[in-house]
């Protein structure tokens, strides 16, 4: 990811925190055929981001008609955690000669795949993901017979990525002057919630 040195953050606690916030994630690898020309492939799906090792863990799983997880697993793959987004109009600036742009966050997350396909670790993951989203469904799911648990879990893959490398780019201004900075944080604060969130991470990196 191209990121300049006055977007770059490093901060163990911030990534781990713009990840969790930002959990439906892209997860990207090739898709593997008999053509040798190999396309990428991208899968979107809700994550769960753990507070564990180095960098931090991704789990997930995948509905297993989803051919993409047979190419990843056991490689290296590559997870982008889109953040707050937002245009920024070169009427907050000071300088006249200047130019529309974006401010945005973005972590992008590698390591390698590794699968869950026994029936019990699938289904820790799903109440992970549901304790995330919906705390209150976990009995209903308890409560479900068995044999409709078991052919759910029997349609989907799971896997585990504990994060090797870890790159964040955090683009909010921090490359122009001090008043326009603050033009830009004011106008956002009142803006959408992309906006007033960007606003936020301002406040919070001094850009």
């Amino acid at each position: 990811m191209y990121t300049p040195k006055f977007n770059q953050v490093a901060d163990r606690a911030i990534l781990i925190e713009a990840m969790q916030a930002n959990s439906f994630a892209i997860l990207f690898g090739p898709l593997a055929g008999p053509d040798p020309d190999v396309l990428p492939m991208a899968t979107h799906l809700p994550l769960v981001v753990k507070d564990e090792g180095e960098h931090g863990v991704i789990e997930g799983h995948f509905a297993k008609a989803n051919r993409h997880w047979q190419s990843l697993a056991g490689h290296e793959t590559l997870v982008i955690f889109s953040g707050p987004h937002s245009y920024v109009s070169p009427t907050l600036y000071t300088e006249p000669l200047s130019v529309p742009t974006w401010n945005y966050i973005a972590v992008h997350a590698y390591g390698t795949m590794e699968l869950i396909e026994n029936e019990d670790g699938k289904d820790a993951l799903l109440k992970d993901l549901i304790a995330l989203h919906e705390p209150a469904y976990t009995e209903r799911w308890r409560e479900m017979p068995e044999g409709f648990r078991r052919t759910m879990l029997a349609g989907i893959v799971g896997f585990r990525i504990v994060i090797s490398r870890i790159e964040g780019k955090f683009k909010v201004s921090q490359n122009r002057s001090e008043t326009e900075r603050r033009n830009v944080q004011t106008a956002h604060a009142g803006g959408t919630p992309d906006q007033q969130s960007l606003a936020a991470w301002m406040r919070r990196l001094g850009g």
